[in-house]
This record gives C-alpha cells, sequence and structure tokens, in this order.
C-alpha cells in the first residue's frame, strides 16, 4: 500500500475526531508546525528512524518535545511511531489540510509569476478563479519564477491554467506549423 494511501487513513480519522470535537483549525495550526518540525530538523528523524532505539524511548523525545500540541496531535505522532511511520507526517499533514479546505469551500493556489503579484491582482486571481471552480476562497501561494516570461500559470490541485506567454507562443507555432502542411 503507498505511503500516501496510509497517510490519508490517519488524516480522515483525525479529521474526523476534529470535526466531532469542533477543533479543526486548531488541530491544522498544530499539524503546521508539526510538518516544519520534521522538515527543518534532520536529527529528529534520524533520532525517529534510529533501529537501535525503542519505541518507548522515540515516543517519549515525541511527548517532550510536542507537549503543547493537543491530546489528539500527540497521539497520531504517538501512534505513527509506535506503527513505524514518522516519515510519512508530511503526507498526513498534507492530506489533513486539503480536507479541511475541501471541507470549507477553500482551495490553494500556486501562482507563478515574473514578479511578485500586487494585493489587487491577487484579489483579481483569487475572484476570477474561486468563481470558476465554485469554491467560496482560493488561498494564493504566489511564486516568483524567473523562467515565466510574462503572464502567469496557475495550479490548483491537480488542474494548471497556464496563460504564460511562452505557452501562449508555443501555441502559436503549433498553429502556423499545422496551418502550413
Amino acid at each position: 500500500m503507498s505511503q500516501s494511501v496510509v497517510a490519508k487513513r490517519y488524516a480522515v480519522a483525525l479529521f474526523e475526531i476534529g470535526k466531532g470535537k469542533s477543533n479543526l483549525d486548531q488541530l491544522e495550526e498544530e499539524l503546521l508546525v508539526v510538518r516544519s518540525v520534521f522538515l527543518n530538523d534532520e536529527s529528529l528523524q534520524e533520532f525517529l528512524g534510529n533501529p537501535r532505539l525503542s519505541s518507548e524511548q522515540k515516543k517519549e523525545l515525541i511527548r517532550n518535545v510536542f507537549k503543547d500540541v493537543s491530546k489528539e496531535t500527540r497521539n497520531t505522532l504517538l501512534l505513527l511511531v509506535d506503527k513505524r511511520r514518522s516519515d510519512m507526517i508530511a503526507d498526513l499533514v498534507d492530506e489533513f489540510v486539503k480536507m479541511k479546505n475541501e471541507a470549507r469551500g477553500i482551495a490553494e493556489a500556486d501562482v507563478y509569476s515574473v514578479r511578485e503579484l500586487t494585493e489587487e491582482e491577487t484579489k483579481q486571481i483569487q475572484d476570477v478563479f474561486a468563481n470558476k471552480m465554485m469554491i467560496n476562497t482560493l488561498r494564493i501561494n504566489n511564486i516568483v519564477d524567473p523562467s515565466v516570461l510574462g503572464g502567469i500559470k496557475i495550479r490548483i490541485g491537480n488542474q494548471i491554467y497556464d496563460g504564460t506567454v511562452k505557452t501562449q507562443l508555443k501555441r502559436l507555432e503549433q498553429n502556423l506549423v499545422t496551418a502550413n502542411k
């Protein structure tokens, strides 16, 4: 079974618990901090991946490092350590955030542009694409990409809307080539 499928199962369980206790926002905040800690602290990953250490030693570290998080978050982390699945924490967090966003009608978008977008441009993109995708809110993550000559490319989930000059020139070239045949 793939890691993402397993991560999704854990995320669904935590999401249902959070929904039942009406603390989804708190869980999301905690999980984003947990993911950041795991991604930025290689020694933590090495410690949890060390086969010579007992499961109890690893769980004690989790209890100490994440003592300020909710019981639900901490128990999920402890369960992942017990099942030797601490390497999937980032995937679990991504799945949890995705489920929470879907439940609230929120989508995340990566917008690639040659320069930083202004607030007005960001607002326009949010309005147009939230309406197009029939969602309440579109959260934009602006990524400055110098390879974008002009225009923007938007990735929302697995959909890509490419309005870059580079892509438009490629389409024009293809149309000219096929028209001359």
